[in-house]
């Protein structure tokens, strides 16, 4: 007898419907298992037929044959110890169920019990999608797939308790929806804007910054605040939307880094310098997302900016003009969503003390040249902020007076962002404008072309300089509640670009 029973494969960010297939023969015991498995899958063998002993039910003495169609889809990790089991158990006529409209995930202990697996709410979407009725998962599992309306969902504890479920002795209990305002329950950030002493200008660049999705670059001495402000910024960051939080646990589950059901609050990444092309951009010979996907919806702070490999930073100049990353492998083209916001912090040199007042810097003209062209002007000119952070004086760190507080800046990032979302009619910022919506909504006064055109001309900026300026110039009159881009806002986001231009 041949048996079928429905699970999944997880493809980059989306999932496919696999078939399992099972038939027990005469003939000499062996177990075969075909369609492309990964050792994972293979090794499966052994915890199948451990587990089913284990559950009160006995695996045949004879051959099994175990095929995971569609065969051409790589069948990767150990999602499919489940449905292997009961297709074994189907087959071998030791249960009788209809398996249609269910469908199985999750990896199986020796004793029975089952193991919370990546990328459960992709595969959730997908059966949704296909119209299946019923998803038994882990029960680490359960809540996250229970983000997904319209599907009955079953937290299964272990292979006998679903065997029991499955033959109507001991029914489980569906699991509850999962209200959406316990997912967007946010955390409250550690650090507080008004926690940093001073550094007035750069906290008006970070809000300029978290308002519009703008990237941004902090330069300045040792111990000055820079990476502080960076952390803080996380505080000053919009709530998540319930499509946004859906979208980033898709992300961390399929990444196997998902802490609790699901993702409440923006990520904040900061990989260290020596992080690898594919550890930031994504990859590997079963593509997973990388640094720049982890953080979507949120920041990613490259601290010692310069100090990252040539090649690592040239990889991001593509998903930060796109917002999209796509990874090409033998096994097929998977594409992950990259929409950061870029919080880049380095020294003016290699001592880090040119340009100090107080502090003498000891390095050679040359040594500077080169450390500031590790970071190509391609690069550079992708980032619409470019902030100043200097040494601050005793008095104003000693100064004891409470600055603005980040859930104060906050307010006033949503405020600019609800009129970005009545603008776009969707969660879209001002960063992501495209050329037609850019000459819609950044119209210039007589003032502001005067004003524009005579920067153009001072410091030789590039087109995408002028488009990244009309943009910045947009968020800061959205800060102000304004309709129209005035010569002030545009005078702001001018100053903003590098001196050396």
């Amino acid at each position: 007898m041949i048996a079928k029973v429905l699970s999944a494969a997880v493809l980059g960010l989306d999932a496919a419907i696999v078939e399992v297939e099972a038939d027990v023969t005469n003939g000499l015991p062996a177990t075969v298992v075909v369609g492309l498995p990964d050792t994972a899958v293979q090794e499966s063998r052994e915890r199948v037929k451990t587990a089913i002993k284990n559950s009160n039910c006995h695996y045949p003495q004879t051959r099994v044959s175990v095929n995971l169609a569609p065969a051409d889809v790589p069948k990767l990790g150990t999602h499919y110890d489940l449905p292997i089991a009961l297709s074994i158990l189907l087959a071998s006529e030791q249960v009788e169920f209809d398996p249609m409209k269910k469908l199985f995930v999750g990896e199986l202990s020796l004793d029975g019990k089952l193991r919370a697996v990546p990328g459960v709410l992709a595969v959730a979407l997908k059966a949704k999608e296909l119209g299946i009725k019923e998803l038994f998962v882990p029960e680490g599992n359960a809540k996250e797939a229970a983000l997904v309306g319209g599907l009955l969902i079953y937290s299964v504890p272990s292979l006998e308790g679903l065997l029991k479920h499955l033959l109507g002795i001991n029914r489980l209990d569906a699991e509850e929806p999962i209200n959406a305002e316990e997912v967007l329950v946010n955390t409250r950030p550690s650090l507080d804007m008004k926690d940093v002493a001073g550094q007035e200008s750069a906290k008006r660049a970070l809000e300029i910054a978290a308002a519009g999705g703008h990237n941004i670059l902090l330069s300045g001495p040792p111990g000055s605040g820079k990476t502080l402000l960076a952390r803080a910024m996380a505080g000053i960051l919009p709530d998540l939307t319930l499509e946004e939080s859906l979208e980033l646990t898709k992300i961390y589950s399929i990444a196997g880094k998902l802490s609790g059901s699901f993702v409440t609050s923006r990520p904040l990444r900061s990989p260290h310098h020596t992080t690898s092309n594919i550890a930031l951009v994504g990859g590997g010979a079963n593509p997973k997302p990388g640094e720049i996907t982890l953080s979507h919806r949120g920041i990613l702070f490259l601290d010692e900016f310069p100090e990252f490999p040539r090649n690592v930073l040239e990889a991001m100049r593509q998903p930060l003009e796109d917002g999209v990353v796509t990874v090409s492998r033998a096994s097929g083209s998977f594409t992950f969503p990259a929409k950061f916001t870029l919080v880049a912090a380095q020294n003016p040199c290699p001592c880090g003390y040119n340009g100090d007042p107080t502090k003498q810097c000891l390095c050679s003209p040359s040594q500077i040249f080169k450390y500031q062209k590790k970071v190509s002007g391609p690069l550079l000119d992708r980032i619409d902020l470019h902030v100043e952070v200097p040494r601050l004086p005793y008095e104003k760190m000693a100064n004891t007076a409470a600055g603005e507080p980040s859930e104060k800046i906050k307010r006033r990032v949503e405020e600019a962002r609800k009129i970005q979302q009545g603008r776009f009619g969707s969660s879209r910022t001002n960063s992501e404008m495209s050329l037609v919506e850019l000459k819609n909504f950044c119209r210039l006064d007589q003032v502001g072309e005067q004003l524009m055109k005579q920067a153009m001309k001072q410091y030789n900026f590039s087109g995408r300089s002028m488009h990244r300026i009309l943009k910045v110039a947009r968020t800061i009159a959205d800060l102000a509640g304004c309709r129209d881009i005035t010569a002030d806002h545009l005078a702001e986001a001018v100053q903003y670009r590098p001196k050396t231009e």
